[in-house]
């Protein structure tokens, strides 16, 4: 595809999984994230276990995608043969939570994080692309974004727009040797969803292990996880009116667990500041 990867949320989580996983495959590696001591962390891990391999880091907060810092990142990466970007940045709600009760700043964060972060960051890098012809674009949504989310609703749409720009892109694309992919896994162990590993829900390595065999590969809309193909499965057979109230309830439970533990931490702080 090229020399250089670039993967954004690259010190944690699917980024990092992804960060090590194309080095390994000898891939030079972008590294993008906001707190530099955890890109120098990776990038160090990078090179030492892959020592032919160069690392670059670029220090960004997507919260913050202006166009400041959207030249910052241009400048970066301009100069080099971008064969493969992963756009894996994102932020979803703390705990599910009706759309009322967000407050400005968590809807501002939600779609500069995962709309205009894969937009602007595709922009970046597919005009190379196409005068080189070839290169792989990787759009990490949900499948929150395939499938009615209450209590998610704008987190479910963020990843739905990611869901249709990476089919369009695609398409648009199919014969200039790039190919632009939607991955939409369910749960995965990482921070942002606040699960454990089990038999169904992957860690970021086990994910990406899977995921990387799809890449380059012309299907616009991918959940490689086997069990996550199962549970989309079952959704897609099943009616609206059995899902939308069972992903409800659901949701109302974690709402619950969510708004106990928040009132617990807002507790102890106001002891501690007494």
């Amino acid at each position: 595809m090229g020399k250089w990867a670039v993967v954004t949320g690259a010190t944690d989580g699917i980024g990092k999984a992804y960060a090590m996983a194309l080095a390994k495959k000898g891939m030079s590696v972008v590294l993008i994230s906001r707190t530099e001591s955890k890109l120098q962390a990776v990038a160090q891990e990078i090179s030492e276990k892959y020592p032919d391999v160069e690392t670059l880091y670029v220090v960004c907060d997507y919260s913050k995608f202006d166009e400041n810092a959207r030249m910052t990142v241009s400048k970066a990466i301009s100069d080099l043969e971008v064969g493969v970007l992963v756009n894996n940045v994102g932020v979803s709600y703390a705990y599910p939570k009706f759309f009322h009760e967000l407050s400005e700043n968590e809807v501002a964060d939600l779609m500069m994080m995962n709309v205009d972060s894969t937009t602007w960051m595709t922009k970046m890098v597919i005009g190379g692309m196409v005068e080189r012809k070839k290169g792989a674009i990787l759009n990490i949504a949900s499948a929150a974004g395939l499938y009615t989310m209450p209590l998610l609703a704008q987190y479910s749409a963020a990843k739905g727009y990611i869901e249709k720009f990476s089919r369009g892109l695609n398409a648009e694309y199919a014969k200039k040797g790039v190919t632009v992919q939607c991955q939409a896994p369910f749960y995965v162990a990482t921070k942002l969803a606040k699960m454990r590993k089990s038999f169904t829900v992957p860690t970021p390595d086990s994910y990406v292990k899977m995921a990387l065999r799809w890449v380059g590969h012309s299907d616009a809309v991918v959940s490689p996880f086997w069990f996550h193909n199962l549970q989309g499965w079952f959704l897609d057979a099943l009616p609206a009116a059995i899902v939308d109230p069972n992903v409800m309830g659901m949701h109302m439970a974690i709402r619950k667990r969510g708004m106990k533990k928040e009132a617990a931490k807002k507790a102890e702080a106001a002891k501690k500041a007494e």
